[in-house]
């Protein structure tokens, strides 16, 4: 565990992997922590937003270093169903790099639970973990300057659904006419760290 300055508000705890940054979430977020306005998960990070006015960044870093790790993946977060119509342009290609077929690729990715890890990329984009392993994938070689909102991808061993059009270089298996992302809703994002998600086949 390292932990860093990030500007005037903020700590940056970098840890070895995502396993770990969900075990220090869930350890930090059974305390109460003076000054601790928010906190950020990644793939191997966890930023800690701070009240400048409130926060002693030293206290906090010891409190941090001290906090019991929670590994336990069974904590249960708002489940959504996602409708998805299997029909992305890349559907073939991730069935050529995975060796199965167009419908296995939709039965893997429909038969097993997902996890927002963390939100990146886009605002209301969440990185979706722990599906099947025999989705993972390599991003496309050539990125798109277009990408329709809704869209379902694979990259690496992660989910994900595009929440407005824009470019990027995910397999595209399908797409989905949720509202993934909508200012004037509370919360605006439907995918937020901790939801569960169920893709279900239309």
């Amino acid at each position: 565990m390292r932990i860093l300055r990030c500007a005037d508000s903020g700590l940056l705890v970098e840890l070895d992997d995502l396993t770990a940054v969900h075990a220090l979430h869930r350890g930090l977020a059974h305390q109460r922590l003076d000054g601790v306005v928010g906190m950020v998960p990644a793939e191997r990070t966890l930023l800690l937003h701070l009240d400048p006015d409130i926060a002693d960044t030293t206290r906090l870093r010891e409190a941090i270093r001290a906090t019991p790790m929670h590994y336990d993946s069974t904590a249960p977060g708002e489940l959504l169903h996602v409708p998805v119509t299997y029909d992305g342009s890349d559907l073939s290609d991730v069935a050529n790099l995975t060796g199965l077929s167009e419908r296995e690729v939709v039965t893997e990715h429909t038969g097993t639970e997902w996890t927002v890890s963390f939100g990146g990329f886009a605002p209301g984009f969440g990185y979706l973990s722990g599906g099947s392993p025999r989705l993972t994938v390599p991003r496309r070689t050539e990125p798109r300057t277009h990408v329709p909102a809704g869209s379902v991808g694979l990259a690496g061993r992660y989910s994900g659904i595009y929440p407005r059009s824009s470019p990027g270089g995910w397999q595209l298996i399908g797409h989905t006419h949720l509202d993934i992302w909508h200012t004037d809703r509370d919360p605006p994002a439907l995918l937020r760290p901790g939801t569960r998600v169920r893709f279900q086949e239309v």
